[in-house]
């Protein structure tokens, strides 16, 4: 009976395993993207090249996506296309996509760094700079500490 339950819970293991694999797909089609973070890609990157779309589809939570440009960009995107992380490496986050208190912030006590990822993560924004420092922000914008991240 034992070795009955414990091969049947490896099977259930293993299709649970593999499935995982299954939710994920690959492609270039910027059409499988909800049309909000189409709109996000045209107006913030519009002559970034899309390098991959990994539209991540979870067995009990929603549907994410992504985003990967030619350039090393990476954006993620929520299941109804509101951006969720920007990440652009060594250049600076196009302006627009920062709150402007934020930007104030930056340039007046880090002025001379760029904004080179933002992130929103459980009401705050995760604001990474170009020296490797990550700041903390509230959702009006307001400075709460530098991040860290264990």
């Amino acid at each position: 009976m034992k070795k009955l339950l414990s091969v049947l819970l490896m099977c259930v293991l293993c299709c649970g395993a593999a499935s995982a694999f299954i939710f994920d797909k690959y492609t270039l089609n910027r059409e499988d993207l909800p049309e909000e973070a189409r709109d996000f890609l045209t107006e913030y990157f519009p002559k970034a090249k899309v390098g991959m779309i990994k539209v991540d589809k979870h067995l009990l939570k929603k549907t994410d996506y992504d985003v990967r440009l030619v350039n090393g960009t990476t954006v993620e995107f929520s299941n109804a296309g509101k951006w969720t992380s920007v990440d652009c490496k060594t250049r600076e986050v196009p302006a627009g996509i920062v709150p402007k208190t934020i930007v104030r912030y930056v340039s007046k006590n880090y002025s001379d760094v760029k904004i080179v990822s933002i992130k929103k993560k459980s009401g705050n924004y995760i604001i990474g700079l170009s020296d490797g420092v990550d700041l903390k922000f509230n959702l009006l914008g307001q400075f709460k500490g530098v991040h860290m991240d264990n």
